[in-house]
This record gives structure tokens, sequence and C-alpha cells, in this order.
């Protein structure tokens, strides 16, 4: 008995972020960052499309509450204005994007589900920023070969956001690198991996968190070896690398 209350209390005790686990070592204190700091703040536009994104089955995709406002105040302090996302879903962080850039910024997004933006489509037009979009449904890397063909590309977005296939982000990095301005932002999403990758290769992994972990892995490991960026790995949401292109 005593180990099925201990139970009934840990799970009493779990953040109520739908999809999310915190990497904090206290679920009370991520909750605590939620209710203090996150949810007061919360543009109604940004909440709303959260409580959609929350019923949907595949809610564990979505950005987390706490990263989507720590995106929206990066790109007001980087001026961003002509951004990219790869990996929509619904829009959690196109949204915190869209409404952090100036009404003439523009945000390239691509996601091989169209159902799912179309999800939180009517949110974002209510909130006034859909004018800001240009989604393109499909896989990103023939839109990227076809930007990196054209030399008047190169440098031209303020900040890329990565949150898609982890077994692509390698291919992402070497196109994306040469689109983002010197001195621009780019941010990889998961970079922390459900804290997988910390774990002893014989730990009880699911299925998708092991397939994908040796591919995180070798992000990281690539990103910091990079001279072409500067990089700070932050312990937000699942982890993101955020990477500065400095040549």
């Amino acid at each position: 008995m005593a180990a099925n209350g201990e139970e009934q209390q840990t799970q009493a005790g779990r953040h109520q972020e739908v999809g999310h686990k915190s990497l904090l070592q206290s679920d009370a204190l991520y909750q605590y960052i939620l209710e203090t700091s996150v949810y007061p703040r919360e543009p109604e536009s940004m909440k709303e499309l959260r409580e959609v994104t929350a019923k949907h089955p595949w809610n564990i995709m979505t950005t987390s509450a706490d990263e989507g406002q720590f995106l929206n105040m990066l790109l007001k302090l980087i001026n961003a204005k002509n951004t990219m996302e790869i990996g929509v879903y619904t829009g959690y962080s196109l949204l915190a994007t869209a409404l952090a850039i100036p009404d003439d910024g523009k945000i390239l997004a691509m996601d091989i589900n169209k159902e799912n933006y179309e999800l939180g489509l009517p949110i974002i037009e209510k909130a006034g920023v859909a004018h800001k979009i240009d989604f393109r449904e499909g896989p990103a890397l023939p839109v990227l070969d076809l930007l990196v063909e054209d030399k008047k590309n190169y440098g031209s977005f303020d900040f890329i956001f990565v949150d898609a296939d982890k077994d692509n982000y390698i291919n992402y990095h070497k196109r994306l690198i040469d689109l983002v301005k010197v001195g621009g932002l780019i941010g990889y999403d998961n970079t922390l991996w459900n804290g997988s990758v910390v774990a002893p290769p014989d730990a009880p992994l699911r299925k998708y968190v092991r397939y994908y972990r040796d591919f995180v892995l070798e992000l990281n490991k690539a990103l910091a070896a990079d001279p072409r960026i500067e990089i700070c790995m932050l312990p937000v949401g699942d982890g993101i690398t955020l990477c500065r292109r400095i040549k």
C-alpha cells in the first residue's frame, strides 16, 4: 500500500504542462515557474492554442509554455524580422514568433503535416498575425536546397528555429549556416532529448527516444566543434541550443 501511496503522491505532484517532462529535478519548481512567470504573462491567443494542442494525441510534440515565452523575448531582444521555422506542429512556437516580430516581419514555416498547422491557424488568424507566415507543406530539405542555390538568400535570416526530425538536424545545419546572417541565431530544440543524452547504453528508453538519441548526440558534438558559431545550450523545455553565427 505504501508504494501505491507514494506513486499517487508523485503523480499528484507532477507539473501540469501537458505532454512535457521538465528537466528540472523538482516538478513543483517547474510548476512554480509556470504559475509565477509564464502563465500570468502568456498572451490570450497563446493560452488558447496551448489548450487546444493539449487535447491533441501528439501533444508531446508541442513547444512548452516556458520555451514559448523565452523565444518571444529572445526575438524581441535581437530585433528579428525575417525568420524561419522548421517543424510547426499546431503552431505554438510559430505564434510566439509571429507576436514578437514587427508587422512587416516574415516567417518561412515548414512542416510535413498541414492538418496539424490548420488546427492552430484559426487562433493565429484571430491574433492578427497570420499575414506574417508563409507556410509550406512538405519536407524542409528541398526548400532549403532551393534557397541555398540562390546566393541572394545567404545571410538573409535573422533567426531560425528547428524542432523537427532529429535525424536531419545536421543536414539542416549544413544549409542553415549559409542562410542565417552573421550575428543571427539558429535555435535547435530537444538537444537534451528527454535527458537521454546522459543515459547509460542499457537504460530502458522508449523506442523513439532511443532511436533519435544518437542523432542528437551527434548534433551536439558537431555544434560544439563548429568554428562558425558560438553556442549556448539551455535546459529550457527539452533543451534548446542557440547558435550565433560569427563568420
